[in-house]
């Protein structure tokens, strides 16, 4: 026959039973609200693609994503699953994150509590060696219990012994206090952070929003739900590094991501492309283009108050409102300049890594693949505007969309400077690796010679002499290229007569007119000399203008 106690043990063991058989009956209710996760983001210039996972338990009637950002495009929400699945309606639901169970706490909350449990640990401990201090104060004053004591006669060691024995205590207790100010002080870094990052993602007014999708299912299976939402972007960067002995130039292309939607993307596979979802779908067509004769004006007659009634009616319409400051919070301001994308076909971009963005603004960078290739390497001059040479690297260019971008420049290892990548234009890239040390360029004194030419000298001349020295001073050789720009007439009544020694590789270099090009190889320790002779003839009573 069981005891009284045995009997309250099976008693408990079948109310533990049936709590189990509730909760599992339950399991399907609350599948309603499962946790959702982000598998994969699509980022345009200025705006995203999120893509949502949650698992549905088979017999669940509704599936709920959670806290999502109040600035997500409601109109672009699409859900989808396997064919086993069937998909009803979609509610959506806007509330003050405070009022949401689901939300109102924070992923972060965890690792806070934690921080501060450890704060308040080193602060208890901190207290007790407060009290030692305190003690040990109290028996080198003589008060306390050890009045007494004190009183009685003592030789020399036992007080000797008794110094050294508070002086070490006194020693070690300030010794783990300045420990735990130091480790009080680093968890106080460690927290400022978390702190600003939950008041921030967590603030009172802020909004989010729950979408709900009424469904049916026989078995487990995984719904997607996608939306889109105004904010988030990415800029290529670019990497150029030249090894002048092999002349190869690696280029390499980044991005860099950022979003501030409020939802942390943590581990996510992320695809940045170049296109423009939100981009008008249809050409814009021409207006019709009328033209006639203007009827003459009417007068006015007396009593006639159409026009002041217009006028009236136009002074009283109210004036635009500008946007409430609920509405600006819920469009978040782009993080980058889209405009770099113009022109460009959209091509996407996959990260094959898994990667995390959180939602601070803070950008990331990723990177999307290399280019190499060999190049010819030269070095130019433009001696009448600097009196310097600089590095240039020739390539072809990179198959595929490269965007402009702000391009960081190498040379052999060591960083020259920054410049900006343009889209290609031409069959034929063009970067400057900074200024070359070892080519001297020096310029001649410029002759400018003024007279009169022409019947009975009704015509001004001006003559200009230029000259250029350039020597290679590396121990191999290497290919100069010097500019100079060659005066052009632009008035019919001016007429210029150029001459060249030697005669320049190239003439109107760039389809730019005037720009003449010399192109020749060096040997080491060579010089080159390039001169330039133009005689300018005008009307004697006329001015030049020079730009």
């Amino acid at each position: 026959m069981p005891t009284p106690l045995s009997s309250r043990s099976t008693l408990t063991l079948a109310l533990l039973a049936v709590c189990a058989g509730g909760a599992a009956l339950a399991r399907p209710a609350a599948a309603a609200n499962a946790e959702s996760r982000i598998t994969q983001v699509k980022v345009y210039p200025g705006s995203a693609t999120v893509e949502r996972v949650a698992l549905a338990a088979a017999g669940s009637k509704t599936l709920t994503f959670n806290c999502l950002p109040a600035a997500l495009d409601v109109q672009s929400l699409q859900v989808s699953a396997d064919s086993a699945v069937r998909i009803g309606e979609t509610s959506v639901l806007t509330e003050p994150r405070a009022r949401s169970a689901a939300c109102s706490t924070n992923a972060l909350d965890s690792r806070i509590r934690e921080l501060e449990d450890q704060k308040a640990a080193l602060q208890s401990e901190n207290d007790a060696l407060e009290l030692v201090k305190g003690y040990l104060k109290n028996i080198s004053a003589g008060g306390g219990a050890t009045v007494p004591t004190a009183r009685t006669a003592a030789d020399a060691k036992s007080v000797s012994a008794m110094a050294d024995t508070l002086r070490r205590t006194g020693q070690d207790s300030l010794q783990k206090q300045y420990v735990i100010k130091r480790r009080q002080a680093e968890l106080d870094r460690q927290l400022e952070p978390m702190l600003a990052e939950r008041a921030r993602s967590h603030s009172d007014d802020g909004e989010v929003v729950a979408v709900t999708v009424t469904l049916a299912t026989a078995h487990d299976a995984e719904v997607k739900l996608s939306y889109q939402i105004s904010g988030p972007g990415w800029i290529p960067t670019y990497r150029a590094l030249l090894d002048t002995t092999t002349r190869k130039l690696r280029l390499e292309r980044q991005a860099l991501v950022a979003q501030a939607t409020d939802e942390d993307w943590r581990g996510v596979k992320l695809v940045l492309a170049t296109g423009q979802p939100r981009r008008d779908t249809t050409a814009r067509l021409p207006r019709p283009w009328n033209i006639g004769i203007e009827p003459p004006p009417q007068p006015h007659k007396k009593g006639d108050f159409s026009d002041f009634k217009a006028e009236a009616a136009f002074a009283a319409a109210p004036a635009p409102v500008a946007p409430s400051g609920r509405i600006r919070a819920v469009m978040p301001e782009r993080l980058f300049d889209v405009s770099v994308f113009q022109g460009s076909f959209a091509t996407e971009f996959s990260v094959p890594n898994p990667i995390d963005v959180p939602s601070n603004g803070q950008r990331v960078s990723v990177a999307l693949g290399q280019h190499e290739d060999t190049v010819k390497l030269a070095v130019r001059t433009s001696p009448q505007v600097e009196a310097s040479a600089f590095l240039i690297a020739d390539m072809k260019p990179p198959e595929g969309v490269w965007p402009a971008g702000p391009l960081q420049l190498y040379r052999d290892g060591a960083f020259v400077g920054s410049s900006q990548w343009a889209p290609p234009t031409e069959q034929h890239v063009t970067l400057s690796f900074g200024r070359d040390e070892l080519v001297r360029v020096q310029v001649e004194p410029e002759r400018d010679n003024q007279g009169t030419a022409g019947f009975a000298g009704m015509r001004a001349e001006r003559k200009l002499q230029r000259g250029y020295l350039v020597e290679n001073r590396h121990r191999t050789p290497i290919a100069v290229q010097v500019l100079e720009a060659a005066p052009v007439a632009v008035d019919e009544q001016v007429r210029i007569t150029a001459q060249f020694a030697p005669q320049p590789t190239e003439r109107d270099w760039n389809k730019q007119p005037g720009m003449m090009l010399w192109s020749q190889d060096l040997a080491a320790g060579q010089t080159t000399h390039v001169g330039a002779d133009y005689t300018i003839s005008y009307p004697k009573d006329a001015r030049l203008q020079m730009r």
